[in-house]
């Protein structure tokens, strides 16, 4: 059954989305503040970040698996639940570890996108499929930015932490009532059983080798725990592949994994995540460089950072937002993603090396926002149109891990390139050239393996088509 009010549906799950975006990017701007007012060292404060990629890592693919087998509508409002859960206890705890583990339930915010998407790809007619998931991914993109200039304004003075996480819990609430309001409550689509050995392995590779790379600054790269993390992942996810392609109801397709086009649409994911995390570290830490005679950067405060340097790009991600569908219906995913990725290499290419004036750096960043902001519309819809009904929110889980493999890599470089210092204590020039730089080339590398990647034929399609038919025919 279609849904009667497309419209309404797509703007309350564009809300929900947005949760994903500023439950991941709030917190990354007062770990400082942290540190300070519950008297941590840097090390054990980042954990706020690493505990939560971590359980994102683990519970993405299980909770979108459980999404494509049960009803949407109850496992979205159940997500939300828990997430509302750590935000109440992340606003209210003045304990290290209790924040730590609020930030672990927060963590189930990242399984609403792909939720989301099963949900449009359930109740949407297929030629409005393509724009609502634009609209939802824009919004995603823009949402990180949206969310820095936010707690910027809300940070403002000598304000506590806990400021970000009563706004979350708010947020929360409203997105709730949203749900409620808009989502249908549609019997399940689908059925199957789930993986759960296939799961823990899944979640046990994953979370060691974002472990490895998220704590490799801290732990040294070539250090026992860093390099036992990482050859256990990997070996982990290598038996987890075997097990997958043995088990008669996978909790993930090898399959569809392995198929060429969405193979390099997941590696091109990856990079275009990283290009996020270069664009807003960057750019965030470079303008508040203390600026000068011989020096870079413009003195900013977090509030001028946030008003000044970072909302226009918010904006400019957010307007991309609304717009992106309407071109990836009319021209296709892959050429508006080969469009997108050509202005950020452009954005990034002026960041690295011509910087001098606000006026400069405000331009880079509202390229870089919109080539975030279109690729995060147009790679949902490949994924999407490489995947079956009935694995939308296993595959869409797989690829937002991959986007959050590229951030949390990205957010490792940045931290080993900004801590090169002058004498002053001030990070090199150069170490931000260098980062815009890697921007530009993710970006270039995200377009030539997209430019690569083929979609399925249509006998591959019908042929899926036929084999679903028979499985319904017989039982």
């Amino acid at each position: 059954m279609a849904q009667r009010q497309p419209r309404l549906l797509v703007i309350g799950l564009s809300v929900v989305v947005l949760t994903v975006a500023v439950l991941q990017t709030a917190v990354v701007p007062v770990l400082g503040v942290i540190a300070d007012q519950l008297g941590a060292s840097t090390v054990a404060v980042s954990w706020v970040v690493t505990a939560n990629l971590l359980a994102a890592a683990a519970a993405t693919p299980l909770i979108g698996r459980l999404a494509d087998v049960n009803r949407k509508k109850h496992v979205l409002l159940t997500v939300l639940a828990v997430v509302l859960a750590g935000s109440l206890l992340a606003a209210t705890t003045t304990s290290l570890p209790l924040l730590v583990l609020a930030r672990v339930l927060q963590a189930a915010s990242f399984a609403l996108y792909p939720i989301s998407i099963a949900i449009l790809r359930e109740e949407l007619p297929d030629d409005r499929i393509g724009s609502a998931m634009a609209v939802l991914s824009g919004t995603l993109g823009f949402g990180g930015g949206a969310g820095l200039v936010v707690v910027g304004l809300l940070m403002n003075g000598d304000a506590g932490y806990h400021r970000v996480f009563w706004l979350t819990t708010g947020f929360t609430v409203l997105v709730v009532a949203i749900v409620v309001a808009v989502v249908p409550d549609r019997p399940r689509s689908a059925s199957g059983t789930i993986d759960w050995i296939g799961a823990l392995g899944l979640a046990a590779g994953l979370s060691a080798l974002l472990l490895s790379i998220t704590q490799g600054h801290s732990w040294g790269w070539w250090s026992v725990p860093t390099v036992a993390c990482l050859a256990g992942g990997i070996l982990t996810l290598v038996g987890w592949w075997a097990w997958e392609r043995r088990v008669s109801q996978p909790l993930v397709s090898t399959q569809m994994l392995a198929r060429r086009s969405m193979l390099l649409t997941n590696v091109a994911t990856v990079f275009v995540g990283m290009g996020l995390y270069f664009a807003f570290l960057g750019l965030t830490q470079f303008v508040q460089m203390p600026g000068g005679p011989g020096r870079y950067g413009f003195g900013a405060t977090v509030l001028q950072a946030s008003v000044v340097y970072l909302l226009p790009g918010a904006v400019t991600g957010f307007v991309v937002a609304l717009v992106s569908g309407r071109f990836i219906d009319r021209f296709g995913a892959r050429p508006v993603l080969v469009v997108a990725a050509s202005v950020g290499i452009v954005g990034f290419v002026l960041a690295a090396f011509i910087h001098s004036k606000s006026w400069q750096v405000i331009i880079a960043s509202v390229l870089a926002n919109g080539y975030i902001s279109l690729g995060y519309g147009a790679l949902p819809a490949l994924v999407v149109g490489d995947s079956d009904a009935g694995e939308t929110g296993v595959a869409t889980g797989m690829n937002a891990i991959a986007r959050t493999v590229g951030s949390s890599t990205a957010a490792a470089v940045v931290a080993v390139l900004l801590g090169r210092t002058d004498a002053a204590g001030i990070p090199l020039e150069s170490s931000f050239v260098t980062i815009f730089a890697a921007g530009a080339v993710t970006a270039l590398l995200a377009m030539v393996l997209i430019a690569a990647s083929r979609p399925r034929s249509r006998s591959a399609d019908a042929r899926s088509y036929e084999m679903r038919a028979m499985n319904h025919e017989w039982g």
